[in-house]
């Protein structure tokens, strides 16, 4: 059974089983109810929506089961692509030549920070960092941030 079927599943018994508790009470409470149930009758409807009760547990309970496996699922792809990336910036860092600081402004660029930004992290002047930029783009090729950047999502699409 499809996830979405058995949450559908979980909330129209959750909800019928509710309706009778409540719709029970409320009758009796406000008197409503003018030809009383015999008590045999009484007592199937009760474990009926009883049933559903424990029925829409186990239900919840496999929704929740399904749900943390395909989140283990999507964890490891992440991870997978992940390690992926991160060995395309290894062998295009080292294909390159670049030096640990180059390495650093390259990630910190792909990463998407400003040149101000990078500055302040690595602690050094925005020129230095400019300086870095134009020779990670000459080594690589490219005239900027964005043809950088794509050298990688080609390299990860290619792969794919």
């Amino acid at each position: 059974m499809k996830p979405g079927f058995l949450m559908l599943l979980l909330i129209l018994v959750q909800g019928a089983c509710a309706i009778f508790f409540v719709s029970d009470i409320l009758l009796n409470v406000l008197g409503v109810r003018s030809v009383p149930i015999s008590w045999q009758a009484r007592e199937m409807l009760e474990l009926g929506a009883a049933i559903g009760l424990v029925l829409g547990v186990v239900l919840g309970w496999v929704v929740l089961r399904r749900t943390a496996e395909r989140r283990r699922e999507a964890e490891e792809s992440l991870r997978v692509v992940q390690t992926a990336f991160h060995d395309v910036l290894e062998e295009k860092f080292s294909e390159w030549r670049l030096t640990p600081a180059e390495r650093d402004v390259a990630l910190f660029s792909l990463k998407g920070l400003s040149l101000q930004e990078i500055a302040g992290l690595r602690e050094t002047s925005e020129g230095t960092v400019k300086a870095q930029s134009n020779a990670i783009y000459r080594k690589a090729g490219v005239s900027g941030r964005a043809q950088l950047l794509s050298l990688f999502i080609d390299d990860l699409l290619a792969e794919a």
